[in-house]
């Protein structure tokens, strides 16, 4: 476990997870027709963030499942009449349809598939950081465990996160932000906001640069770069567009350009592209000295997510979310005032 994050250490992380084992066309279609017979049997249905590798979004389209980011995929897991459902993501997101519907199955394909806002955020630590400010709203991030969630008056996703933290600055409230302190920066600039920070990052987003995506735009003058708010102020400062992965989405088809530079995590190319055929996508350049690197900004525990992985869970009912009743009842309020305040706001 660690508290800070230690950019070198995550990036040696990434290269310990192998790409998904590539399938000839004749094993992808067995493959897939296998889970959709599973799913059926299991009454079960596929939920998955635009960050897993496009097979796995594929598949869950094709199935009639769900891709999305992770207010989206909370949202889809309440209302889905499914008794069981698959969380192709990373854990918290496991944990967050669990809290939302504690009476259903929730199946993940790794159990090792976390996060750095998660595991940078043990809940004693953070329990202790929050006794410092009583004072406080604790306002927390969705990238984060069930046990910190439970510790929170709020949840948030970053799709919501600037209305909400207006709506309660226009309370007079003072604000405790956790976990990621960028996209809590970015929140405290727009807003105004009294805010404590938790020092915490995505490996992904902090590995975007800003000299070399300057660079970038040189080359390529005409696109229109987009960024997601857990980058770095200087990274954003760059940035034509700052949004979630799903506002991100939604503009690239509101555009005129026909290039765009992206800068989150490569996952969500595949809708892109899907949305806008027309159009060309480059990744923001992150990782490496210099920042030369295109390839790196992948998360590596969304890689642990995999269609063989996904068909043995389906057969053996292995890596359930198991959360208590009371953690499932402490870690509701947060999500539920989060699901309310979004409605209320049409989003």
């Amino acid at each position: 476990m660690f508290t800070k994050l230690d950019l070198t250490s995550a990036t040696q992380l990434v290269t310990q997870f192998p790409e998904p084992t590539p399938f000839s066309a004749k094993e992808k279609t067995e493959k897939f027709a296998e889970v959709r017979a599973l799913l059926e049997q299991q009454d079960a249905v596929l939920i998955t963030h635009y960050y897993a590798d496009e097979t796995l979004q594929e598949l869950t389209e094709i199935s009639g499942g769900f891709i999305g980011d992770s207010l989206e995929m909370a949202r889809f897991g309440r209302e889905h009449k499914a008794s069981t459902a698959i969380v192709s993501g990373v854990h918290f997101m496991g944990e967050t349809a669990k809290i939302l519907s504690p009476d259903k199955c929730i199946i993940v394909p790794d159990l090792g598939a976390t996060c750095s806002m998660d595991i940078g955020c043990p809940p004693q630590a953070f329990a202790e950081f929050c006794a410092q400010y009583p004072d406080h709203e604790v306002v927390v991030y969705l990238n984060s465990s069930a046990a910190v969630k439970a510790l929170s008056d709020w949840g948030v996703t970053s799709s919501i996160a600037v209305p909400l933290i207006e709506h309660l600055h226009d309370q007079g409230k003072k604000i405790l932000w956790a976990p990621d302190k960028h996209l809590g920066h970015y929140l405290q600039s727009k807003t105004g906001a009294e805010m404590v920070m938790w020092d915490g990052a995505c490996i992904v987003h902090e590995a975007f640069k800003a000299n070399a995506l300057r660079q970038l735009k040189q080359q390529y003058p005409e696109a229109y770069v987009l960024v997601h708010p857990e980058a770095p102020a200087a990274v954003l400062e760059l940035a034509d567009f700052i949004g979630s992965t799903s506002q991100m989405l939604k503009k690239t088809t509101q555009l005129e350009n026909q290039i765009c530079i992206v800068g989150t995590e490569p996952g969500i190319f595949y809708k892109m592209r899907q949305a806008s055929p027309d159009k060309q996508f480059i990744q923001a350049p992150a990782g490496g000295y210099g920042a030369t690197c295109q390839s790196c900004a992948h998360c590596p525990w969304m890689k642990l997510n995999s269609l063989d992985k996904l068909i043995s869970v389906l057969k053996t009912g292995k890596n359930t979310i198991e959360l208590s009743i009371e953690m499932i009842e402490r870690a509701q309020l947060p999500l539920q005032r989060m699901l309310a305040f979004a409605q209320a706001q049409n989003r």
